[in-house]
């Protein structure tokens, strides 16, 4: 008896390749050693909470380095059939490292926040809450089994529910809250019934034994892997934010705290796109006929609506920078799905979604900048209008500068090249995929958006109304205002930094 159990026991003992897994898990202990501090520390001691989670994240990033000599896996099966768990290839690194940038830029743009806030903000629970979603969006990227993808997907979301209502006494931030968790809920569960049928019909988690066994389920079994491939899809297109599962965002953006209004609008689509390449692209190749289609409209009507709807957002409405921001994220979604879509008819879709990250890391440096200057102007105009940027040349000439490159480089106009480069691609993607159709709707987006993107740029220039004092940016601010100028003017005058992506893929 124990004989026959010593091979079973052999097979579920695994090594753990530490540096792998390193920068999710540093990044973990930080989250845990900041819950306990704060027990510790006394309310006047509380903001160093802040530069250690910052700290922490800048060290989690640095530990991706080691890393990019060759791909490592760990946690995976030790039989005869090799299947990993974990594994830090090209694709997880680069995701990986938006998210942690984009984790790290929004410390620093939340610093200033909690500071301004006269404790309406739980500095140690905060610091937490942000630094455990960070964790788990780091996680996503390299998960290779479909129980890891959902765990690192609901450790990324069930804290952002949090840090979107946590302001004390705001009726608006607790409305945020409840109607993303509800709909993140929602699409937990249908991503659930979707990989439970999957699991069904091929009898493993693993995505490549996924790839492998879906093609040859039985025929009575088709149409229950068929639904459970739908049903996946659409639980991640939830996470994306696409049309017709976008109606969470505006309200969720104007009711959040700004840094985190920032950090769903970068770090959470990071996650929704990672999981949905890796769900399309390595587990349901087969399926291409079907999310190929689907992704091809999604990616067209979101970006339609998106754009549209920033469009018609007025001057002298409360918060509508940030509701501008906020549709403006949809429709960038829309471009970032295109991609996917193309890699549907691609004779080799893991080089097509190449297109996707270039243009991924492109719109995280340039609309957190943006979110940068809207805390800025938020510090002394809490509505946040689009009518408070009037005049900001004039009372701020180097923050007005650098908000009107940001919205060049999402316009995809000089000198924001990268902007252009990162759209031509998205282009090229669709037209090596012949989806003409589809390219003629993203051409007339892109100008819609060039209305509304120069619109709020010549504000900035316009003769400055009732206050001009100059006010003092805080360091923190600062930083994040140097680091995302220095990352859109590096990929303007260097593009092929990421435009690589594009040309080679990442897997």
């Amino acid at each position: 008896m124990s004989a026959l159990a010593q091979p079973l026991a052999a097979n579920l003992v695994q090594s753990v390749d530490w540096l792998a897994v390193a920068p999710p898990t540093l990044t973990a202990v930080v989250a845990l050693a900041v819950l306990v501090g704060d027990l510790f520390l006394p309310e006047a001691r509380k903001p160093v909470l802040g530069w250690v989670s910052t700290a922490g994240l800048a060290a989690a990033a640095a530990l991706l380095l080691p890393l990019l000599d060759h791909d490592r896996s760990t946690f995976c099966l030790t039989g005869t059939t090799r299947a990993c768990s974990y594994t830090a290839d090209r694709f997880t690194l680069v995701v990986q490292f938006l998210v942690l940038g984009g984790a790290l830029l929004t410390a620093l743009l939340s610093v200033t926040t909690l500071k301004d806030g006269n404790r309406r903000y739980p500095q140690g629970e905060f610091w937490f809450l942000l630094l455990s979603s960070a964790a788990g969006a780091a996680l996503l990227p390299a998960a290779r089994d479909l129980a890891t993808l959902i765990v690192a997907l609901e450790v990324a979301s069930l804290p952002a529910f949090a840090l979107v209502g946590i302001r004390h006494g705001d009726a608006k931030s607790s409305e945020a809250a409840l109607k993303f968790f509800l709909s993140s809920v929602t699409a937990t569960a249908v991503s659930l019934l979707g990989i439970s049928f999957v699991y069904a019909t091929t009898g493993s988690l693993y995505l490549t034994q996924v790839a492998d066994r879906i093609q040859h389920v039985d025929g009575q079994l088709h149409t229950l892997a068929q639904t459970g491939v739908v049903l996946t899809l659409v639980g991640f297109a939830f996470k994306t934010a696409a049309v017709p599962f976008h109606f969470w965002v505006p309200d969720t953006y104007v009711g959040a705290p700004l840094p985190i209004a920032a950090y769903l609008s970068v770090v959470g689509k990071a996650v929704g796109f990672s999981g949905l390449i890796l769900v399309t692209v390595v587990a349901f190749p087969s399926y291409a006929d079907v999310w190929g289609p689907a992704l091809a409209a999604l990616a067209a009507l979101t970006m339609t609506v998106g754009n549209v709807a920033a469009l018609r957002q007025q001057a002298t409405r409360a918060y509508s920078a940030v509701r501008l921001l906020a549709w403006s994220s949809v429709g960038q979604a829309g471009y970032l799905l295109v991609p996917i879509a193309a890699a549907g008819y691609a004779e080799d879709p893991r080089k097509a979604i190449g297109s996707t990250v270039a243009y991924a890391l492109m719109y995280a440096a340039v609309n957190l900048g943006a979110f940068t200057v809207a805390a800025l102007v938020g510090r002394t105009k809490e509505l946040n209008r689009l009518s408070d940027y009037r005049g900001l040349y004039g009372k701020n000439p180097l923050t007005a500068l650098l908000l009107a490159f940001f919205l060049l480089c999402l316009a995809g106009l000089p000198p924001g090249i990268i902007g252009l480069f990162a759209k031509v691609t998205v282009f090229s993607a669709a037209v090596d995929a012949g989806l003409g159709w589809l390219t003629v709707v993203m051409a007339v987006n892109v100008v819609i958006a060039l209305y509304y993107y120069l619109q709020w740029a010549a504000l900035l220039f316009r003769t400055p109304e009732g206050d001009t004092t100059e006010h003092r940016v805080p360091a923190s601010l600062t930083a994040a205002l140097a680091l995302t100028g220095a990352a859109g003017v590096a990929l303007s005058g260097a593009p092929q930094l990421v435009l690589r992506f594009a040309a080679t893929g990442l897997f």
